[in-house]
């Protein structure tokens, strides 16, 4: 049987000469509308504006959120006075409340203003006052809390560092009228420094015979660790022995590979003690800072000896031979002689050797600027 497939069209889809297949469309045109054009004149009015807060808030309830506010204000005050750091007058400190900083005479001394406020002592609240022959250290004190650009600032020390240095030096001067603890802890400190002098610690001298040591290395030019520390330590030695300690014989304390130090003979101690002990406050504080910065009190007392205009300084009996004067980049480069020595060779790390180099040479700036004056306190 053969199935056959029929196409089933449906007589609603059949075209028929009755239906038509166009769309009808009107012709008739719309109305014009009437535009009635307007007469008013002057501005616009103004939008309408909702009604204040406190018009319908009750006076009460105002009252009550205001206390409110106020509440968690001081409460988040407290909480960031509590936290490390924290400081409930932060806010007061972010503004720096002086325009101009002077350096005036006031009664034969010289004081840094703050437009017409003098500085004055952190801790004791008294005027700092420098002496008349110093305006080197008052121009710049002043010129370091000129580049503040806030009062919170002047809070951190790493900020006014030579403001901390000044602060030093008129507390030993206050403290020597009462017990003298601040000297003799400072006098104590500084000595322990010679028994481990940066100056008097030498590497292993070279061995020509095993060229791969590392004492036995030689810089850009032919020379050793061990003769460049020499010459640096001989020359700084020999001025103290001939002009500030005459007669005294000092040794090194470490040589080579020993690590235990030696003791210097009998007596240096007990005369390098006095002549610390007998510095005038700006002295010692000079001497403080400086050793502690260059790890060497030989360095230190060389730079107090040079430029005092105190009684520890040779003023006139500097002897003048042509020799440059021991500023800080030569006091720098002798606290640092085995650093530059590694760096020259491998290298510096960024962010470190250089950072460390510039504060070095900061505060032995700092030391000299203490010390340093016109000779008329003499």
């Amino acid at each position: 049987m053969k199935s056959s497939a029929r196409l089933l069209v449906s007589p609603l889809r059949q075209p028929t000469a009755s239906r038509s297949l166009t769309r009808c469309i009107h012709t008739i045109p719309p109305n014009p509308a009437n535009v009635v054009p307007v007469y008013g004149t002057g501005p616009p009015p103004s939008p309408p504006q909702p009604p204040a807060p406190e018009a319908t808030i009750d006076p009460r309830i105002a009252r009550r959120r205001k206390q409110a506010e106020m509440l968690q204000t001081a409460k988040e005050l407290r909480a960031g006075a509590k936290q490390p750091g924290g400081n409930s007058k932060q806010t007061l400190l972010k503004k720096r409340f002086w325009k101009d900083v002077t350096v005036n005479e006031v009664d034969d001394c010289l004081e840094v203003h703050l437009d017409t406020r003098p500085l004055r002592h952190p801790t004791t609240k008294d005027v700092i006052r420098l002496p008349k022959s110093k305006p080197n250290l008052a121009f710049a004190l002043a010129l370091e809390w000129d580049m503040l650009t806030s009062a919170q600032q002047a809070t951190k020390h790493h900020l006014i560092p030579l403001t901390s240095t000044v602060c030093r030096a008129l507390d030993i001067r206050a403290d020597d009228d009462k017990k003298g603890e601040i000297r003799k802890n400072i006098v104590t400190t500084v000595l322990r420094y010679l028994d481990t002098d940066t100056l008097l610690c030498f590497a292993a001298p070279p061995d020509p015979n095993n060229p791969v040591l590392a004492s036995s290395q030689l810089n850009d030019a032919g020379r050793s660790l061990r003769s460049v520390q020499e010459e640096v330590a001989v020359e700084i030695i020999g001025f103290l022995t001939s002009n500030v300690w005459p007669g005294v014989e000092i040794n090194p304390v470490l040589d080579g590979e020993s690590i235990m130090p030696k003791a210097q003979k009998p007596g240096v101690r007990e005369i390098i003690e006095g002549w610390v002990s007998g510095l005038d406050a700006w002295e010692l504080a000079a001497l403080e800072r400086a050793t502690l910065a260059g790890k060497s009190l030989l360095g230190a007392a060389r730079i107090v000896a040079e430029w005092s205009e105190g009684e520890a300084g040779l003023g006139q009996r500097r002897p003048e031979n042509g020799q440059k004067r021991f500023g800080i980049e030569e006091a720098a480069k002798a606290a640092s002689v085995e650093v530059d020595w590694q760096t020259d060779r491998w290298g510096e790390v960024e962010d470190t050797h250089d950072v460390e180099k510039e504060d070095l040479r900061r505060q032995l700036g700092s030391s000299i600027l203490l010390v340093a004056g016109t000779g008329t306190a003499r």
